[in-house]
């Protein structure tokens, strides 16, 4: 037998079977011929514990659906073993417990695998022999490979068999906005474009024709839901339909769709090709930020593609008169523009992460939602749905009395955010007096107003990648002058703290593409910007000529791991400074300071003071190299925690270190949004954080309810503990006991 072909195949066939029955009746059929074996059966687990015989190849048909209760049988043994048992005479067995109908007494043989899933047994794969032999070390190696690989098809056979029940669910996925939401499901249609199969073009010139006149529709139809929001909407809002429009105004994705048509492809086939091609590049991308762009790519295809099926806006509105949860594998911003806000009570989304355009409108909009669920099976429009996006949590079929519970939540939760409005403009001092700077990240050059608008003392994060990313080449410095220009002139007098070109093996570019085996920790950041001098130089004079007139530009440095690399900028930037003043130009030297992403950074700060002017903590990327945990990933999801215990001490470190060193510091990311994190971050030390403009007025809040003294003894009972949920749960506990838990 070819273990590895025939494990390939059996998973290949179950995961092309339509439903889990199917699925679960293919995996024990293949597993019966691959095998000389007389039986194999598959039990999983059900939601009392008892062990189900859901399918079998050579017991008696008369036992499916037998169960057998918690911890009985040697299934009962393996499952509270987690390991496999291969014997002989599997009634002398001690754990030996007879299956009625089953007929079982007929085999001299037992094998039972554990099938393992996020730690927990959910099933057993068992196969019997007529002839008392215990199976090779090869054949058990086959079947525990086997085991591993299909707890993730089983894992959906559960899924499928719960969702059967109208019992109340609970399910975890990805913070994608934070709020509670309770309402009736919608669906959304799922369109996909990568499916389509390709197809020649029987009128080349007729076909691009229609390719062009989709591309003016679908622009057409995109302004129609932007200004169907509401003429208040925000420019966070704005900066989303921005990127679709540039999307579509792309001549590179227009050319490319049109030279595949002129090919001989027909229009589906050639837009899959270009759709397909750009969403690659952004999934290879390591930023997570610039990696969910490849979600907004494929809506934007399957976008396409719908309309060209003929199915445009009259087609798709519906009278909504009830709150409702739009739920689906992607939400897409047509979906959202076709409710009315005041009936649009949360979001849920089978993939997706919280970088994605639907999480940011989710946030812009005020509108809860939870991403990576995984995909819901049996659920119907117009059952309710409860939305927790504060803990990435969905609830199907609550009963009465955990639907008034959320109820009770929703309506305090709505009056807190009416409350919060009279927070802007308030600075963020501590109740025993300590002043705290709050600032606003920014990754769109549409979404700058945001943070202004709530109170941002400045722009502690602006990723300067999205001009080359929508460029058919690298930007001009003109062309960056004249981007750079535009943020300066909205913060005027206030700091703005630019992170120079983050890009790489980890973010290829259509025009410069790389390609590497581990690019998270390969070729880039600051190192291709060393290794491309002219590139940096050119976005250097950039940055300089934008900010003439000001000392607002402070320079920030991603990704620094060598004293090295401090020196060679520094070459380059005095370069610059030199070249400009020569040409005219009345430049200064800007601040320059290092983000705080990489660990090794932490204990050399010491031997970079003399090339630094500030820190900046880079709380998101930290958290995940500590943790070897991406966030965005739903298997690793509740890994990735910025409350770890081993997260706090880091940070902690490079707070103290900065503090000794004279250093100013700042803290961005997803921390710095966390009301439980900032009495921490408080505690420390830090005076200074950088978020999304959404969050900055609860944040402010929060810091005006504490004290610095409860929050550094918070801080050192939280030092204490080894686990994040306890954790999070004395801060919880603290902020309910002073009545300001947001």
């Amino acid at each position: 037998m070819n273990a590895i072909y025939q494990l390939t195949h059996i998973v290949q066939a179950a995961a092309a079977a339509s439903t889990a029955p199917e699925q679960v009746e293919v995996i024990v059929e293949a597993i019966h011929q691959s095998m000389d074996v007389e039986v194999c059966s598959l039990y999983l687990n059900n939601p009392e514990g008892a062990m189900a015989l859901v399918a079998s190849h050579g017991l008696s048909v008369t036992a499916i659906g037998s169960e057998l209760p918690r911890g009985s049988g040697l299934v009962g043994w393996v499952t509270a073993n987690r390991q496999p048992l291969n014997i002989v005479d599997p009634q002398r067995h001690e754990a030996y417990q007879y299956l009625p109908g089953s007929e079982e007494e007929r085999f001299g043989s037992f094998c039972g695998i554990p099938i393992v899933r996020t730690g927990v047994v959910i099933g057993v794969l068992t196969v019997q022999c007529v002839e008392a032999r215990i199976l090779s070390q090869e054949e058990e190696a086959f079947l525990v490979t086997l085991g591993a690989q299909l707890a993730f098809i089983v894992d959906s056979w559960l899924d499928w068999d719960a969702a059967k029940s109208t019992s109340t669910r609970n399910l975890h996925g990805v913070r994608g906005a934070p709020g509670i939401g309770l309402g009736q499901i919608q669906l959304c249609e799922d369109i996909n474009l990568l499916t389509v199969v390709d197809e020649p073009c029987q009128d080349i010139e007729d076909e691009v024709s229609r390719w062009l006149q989709l591309v003016e529709q679908v622009q057409a139809e995109v302004r129609t839901e932007q200004s169907g929001l509401g003429v208040d909407l925000s420019l966070e809002v704005s900066a989303v339909f921005d990127a679709y429009h540039m999307l579509l105004a792309d001549p590179s994705l227009v050319a490319g769709v049109t030279q595949g048509i002129r090919e001989g492809r027909a229009l589906p086939s050639a837009l899959k090709r270009m759709i397909s091609h750009y969403a690659e590049l952004f999934l290879a991308m390591e930023d997570p930020y610039l990696r969910a762009r490849n979600e907004d790519i494929k809506h934007l295809g399957n976008r396409l593609y719908e309309t060209w099926r003929g199915r445009g806006l009259a087609d798709v509105e519906l009278e909504i008169t009830t709150p409702v949860v739009l739920v689906g594998e992607q939400v897409s911003i047509s979906d959202i523009a076709g409710v009315p806000k005041e009936y649009l009570a949360g979001i849920v989304c089978f993939g997706g992460s919280v970088m994605s355009h639907t999480a940011v409108l989710a946030n812009a909009l005020g509108v809860p939602a939870v991403m990576g669920l995984g995909e819901l099976k049996g659920i119907c429009n117009g059952e309710t749905i409860i939305v927790d996006g504060d803990h990435g949590a969905v609830v199907l079929h609550p009963d009465e009395a955990i639907q008034k519970e959320y109820e009770l939540l929703l309506h305090a939760r709505l009056q807190e955010e009416g409350e919060l409005s009279h927070w802007r403009d308030r600075p963020a001092l501590t109740l025993d007096g300590h002043r705290v700077q709050l600032y606003a990240n920014s990754g769109l050059l549409a979404d700058i107003s945001p943070g202004i608008n709530n109170g941002a003392e400045g722009l502690g994060l602006y990723r300067t990648e999205i001009p080359f990313m929508i460029s058919e080449t690298f930007p001009s410095e003109q062309a960056q002058v004249d981007t750079y220009q535009q943020v300066f002139n909205a913060y005027q007098d206030k700091p703005v703290y630019m992170r120079i070109l983050d890009i790489g093996g980890d973010k290829p570019l259509p025009y410069f593409p790389i390609h590497e085996e581990n690019p998270a920790l390969g070729w880039r950041g600051i190192r291709i910007c060393l290794d491309n001098t002219s590139l940096l130089m050119t976005q250097l004079r950039a940055m300089l000529r934008a900010a003439i007139g000001r000392d607002t530009l402070h320079i920030l440095l991603p990704m620094v791991s060598a004293y090295d690399e401090l020196l060679r900028f520094h070459s380059v930037l005095h370069d610059a400074l030199d070249q400009l003043k020569k040409e005219g130009h009345c430049v200064t030297r800007p601040p320059v300071g290092i983000m705080v992403e990489v660990p090794a950074a932490i204990s050399q700060l010491a031997k970079w003071r003399d090339q630094i002017d500030f820190v900046s903590i880079g709380s998101n990327d930290l958290s995940q190299y500590l943790l070897a945990a991406d966030r965005n990933n739903p298997r690793v999801a509740s890994t990735y925690d910025h409350l770890h215990p081993a997260v706090l001490v880091e940070i902690q470190r490079v707070v103290d270190s900065a503090k000794s060193l004279g250093l100013p510091l700042c803290l961005c990311g997803e921390m710095s949004s966390d009301p439980l994190a900032v009495l921490l971050l408080v505690g420390m030390g830090v005076r200074r954080l950088s978020m999304s403009a959404a969050h900055l007025p609860r944040v402010k809040k929060t810091i005006c309810q504490v004290d610095t003294k409860s929050c550094e003894r918070l801080l050192e009972e939280s030092l204490c503990l080894r686990d994040a949920d306890d954790i999070r749960n004395i801060l919880s506990t603290h902020m309910e006991a002073a009545g300001s838990l947001s």
